[in-house]
Parts: structure tokens; sequence; C-alpha cells
């Protein structure tokens, strides 16, 4: 069974809906919350601060703060945060159109624009194009002012961990 989004393939959650904590939530809705708790979840968010939001099929938003603690040795932020929030971005971007499998980054291109200091950023992550066995999604990093510091672009596949399996899916 496929629910379609528009022109885009959803595929709904594995399991009893009845039995999700998402219950009387749109399927669509359901699986973007679950994906954001997904996200929160995951060990390497105690490491980088961060809070998701998928708005729509296609789309997600990444804020965190910057602080000193991510500095390079030259005062500006290290590439590590760029590519961890670009790739998040991009990532749940795709994967919020496929509701029944996580996907893997099997790829990922990084451009710096220019040094991200302290204060509140934000990564926007949007799909690009890809429906079956390979997503391309793009993401663009913004500093406190709303200038762009860097920007990529991802592939990524499914892969064999079904979403309902992961315990950040289906918990409540």
């Amino acid at each position: 069974m496929h629910c379609w989004s528009g022109m885009r393939r959803v595929t709904p959650p594995e399991g009893d809906p009845a039995l999700s904590p998402l219950a009387g939530l749109s399927g669509e809705t359901a699986h973007f919350r679950a994906l954001e708790r997904l996200y929160a979840s995951a060990p390497i968010n105690r490491m980088f601060p961060s809070r998701l939001s998928i708005p729509d099929a296609g789309r997600s938003v990444i804020e965190f703060n910057v602080d000193e603690t991510v500095y390079h040795a030259a005062g500006a932020v290290h590439g590590t945060v760029y590519f961890k929030m670009l790739d998040d971005a991009a990532f749940y971007a795709a994967n919020s159109l496929v509701s029944d499998r996580f996907l893997l980054t099997t790829g990922f291109n990084l451009l710096f624009t220019r040094p991200l200091r302290a204060g509140m950023a934000r990564a926007e992550g949007r799909w690009l194009s890809g429906r079956r066995r390979v997503y391309v999604a793009e993401a663009t990093l913004f500093d406190s002012d709303g200038e762009e510091v860097g920007r990529g672009t991802g592939t990524f596949m499914r892969s064999q961990y079904a979403l309902s399996s992961l315990p950040g899916y289906a918990a409540a």
C-alpha cells in the first residue's frame, strides 16, 4: 500500500498504525514527527545540540547554537560542524519522502562560503531528485544574520534498516 503526497510517493511506516504513538496524525505528519524524534535521539546530537523540524515533504530545517567549543585554532567553526548540519539537513529532507526505510549517505559535496562564528545558525535541506533507490538533496547553512556560510549536495540510498525498528523513530 502506498500513499501519495502531491506527486511524491510516501510509503506508510511498517506495523499496526493503531498501535503507533502517533495514532490520530496523518501518515505524512506522523512520519515527519517520528523523524524529528529519531534525530533528537541520535547520540551524536549530545555533542552537537540542535533541533530538527520537517515542515513539508522534501524539506527540513535544523537550528543550533554555535559557540567557541567548536572553533578551530583560527577562531571560526570547524568544518565538521558544517558537514554534520548540512548532511543532516539534506538527509532528512530526502528521508521525509521515504517512510519505510532509513536512508544512508553515499556521497556529499561541501562548499564553504564564509566563516561561521558564535550565534544561532540554521541549515535548510531540500530534496532535489530521486524516488526509488537513490535520492539527491541539497542543504544551505546560514549564520545568525541570515548570511549563507556553506552549502552541500548529497546522495542517499535506501538501507536494510526499517525505520519502525529504530527506537527513536517509534518512541512516544
